[in-house]
């Protein structure tokens, strides 16, 4: 079986205002072209299909356009979860639709799906967080576990634990007993497959993922994966990258598109997978094209902004604008800049003062939450908060975040 892993599409996402949905209908073009190509038999989404919970209706007309010239009338099946940025609901609303294209969609952990036709592939046996599907003579079980928060985690393991003790266990832990609970499903005649949209220890973030973790307490540790799995697909970290301590079987495929300035120092790639039941995949990489790229810009002056706006206004490309100045950049100033050079996203000047001393004006944006709170309290108190304080602010956002996706 050839399985290609991708993830967090994040259809309708903006760059500090910007849409980058012309983009990312270039990236589904070519990705389209990139399974046919590639004779792939099974497309695994690993969460953050759309950027948020209701997304533009042009976001929507993609997706669904995409997935259908990826089924190929049948012949072809995408498997599809939900991430921490997609409403769960709406991402499955036309499941039932999508099941004749070979289309399967899973909500949430406690998702089931119909068994029967997908297609024209077979799903054979399904419960909560597994499916075994059957497709050119080949079984796969398929273990999933679409963002499991909190309550969701909740929902599906508190009705299997006996005492108190077993419901106080980390999140970590639940997740691990999650999934040993599910790989029983696996077997030697079967291609054994995890799917999961979280965030691993160890793992490297990217800069533009919302966070699915608080204070630590919503890290999982590698060894939580299925030992018996040949292959983890996961979602969440922009950047692609393997888990440490899975024997190289659990990765990351990243976001498709660079989504913020500090993912544009790494490439965009898929996984492309070839396994059979009871070997050792083969797994190949496979990278994206930049459509439109983030740049850096810095500049010594105001003079030699306007001049680097004026030399490079045909380009193609966002940008970020660096200043070195002794004084604040004047309104007609930025103005000529923007009017230069299009796609300009934010000016940043770096003030050096009499003591030569540079200030860096660059917004919160770029901060955790966390670190905000910490650089706030620091600045109030002069001591650093206790571990305890962070933990319990980080606790009640959390609480707010589950809130909202109850409503």
């Amino acid at each position: 079986m050839r399985i290609l892993h991708t993830s967090d599409w994040h259809l309708g996402k903006n760059l500090e205002g910007y849409s980058r949905m012309d983009e990312q209908e270039a990236f589904l073009n070519d990705f389209i072209d990139i399974v046919k190509n590639n004779n792939i038999d099974l497309i695994i989404i690993a969460g953050d299909v759309y950027d948020g919970p209701n997304p533009p209706a042009r976001a929507e007309k993609m997706f669904y356009d995409t997935l259908k010239k990826l089924s190929c009338n049948g012949e072809r099946l995408t498997l599809v979860i939900a991430g921490n940025h997609d409403n769960p609901d709406r991402l499955i609303a036309a499941g039932p639709l999508a099941k004749d294209h070979g289309i399967i969609m899973l909500g949430t952990p406690k998702s089931v799906v119909d068994v029967g036709e997908y297609g024209n592939h077979r799903i054979i046996d399904s419960g909560e967080g597994f499916i075994e599907i059957e497709m050119n003579g080949e079984k796969a079980v398929i273990l999933s576990v679409p963002y499991p928060s909190e309550k969701r985690l909740n929902e599906v393991l508190y009705e299997a634990m006996d005492d108190e003790e077993e419901r106080l266990k980390s999140y970590g832990d639940r997740i691990k007993m999650l999934f040993d609970s599910l790989k029983e499903k696996y077997r030697d005649d079967t291609i054994n497959i995890a799917v999961s949209h979280l965030f691993a220890m160890g793992s490297e973030e990217a800069g533009s993922e919302r966070n699915v973790q608080l204070g630590g307490s919503f890290i999982v540790d590698g060894s939580c994966f299925p030992d018996n799995a040949q292959y983890v697909a996961l979602g969440h970290v922009h950047k692609p990258q393997i888990v440490p301590g899975t024997k190289k079987k659990a990765r990351y495929a990243g976001s498709p598109i660079h989504y913020n300035k500090k993912e544009i120092s790494f490439k965009k790639k898929c996984f492309i997978v070839d396994v059979k039941a009871g070997e050792e995949c083969n797994i190949e990489e496979f990278e994206f094209k930049v459509y439109k790229p983030i740049e850096i810009w810095k500049c010594e002056s105001i003079e030699h902004a306007i001049k680097k706006c004026e030399e490079n206004k045909e380009m193609h490309c966002w940008v970020y604008l660096e200043i070195t100045t002794d004084r604040y950049i004047r309104e007609d100033e930025i103005k000529l800049m923007k009017n230069t050079k299009s796609d300009i996203l934010e000016i940043t000047p770096k003030i050096i003062g009499e003591d030569l001393v540079e200030i860096d004006m660059s917004s919160f944006s770029e901060k955790s939450f966390e670190d905000i709170f910490k650089d706030f309290y620091m600045k109030e108190r002069n001591v650093e908060p206790q571990k305890e304080v962070v933990d319990i602010l980080l606790s009640v956002l959390q609480e707010g975040e589950e809130d909202n996706e109850a409503n």
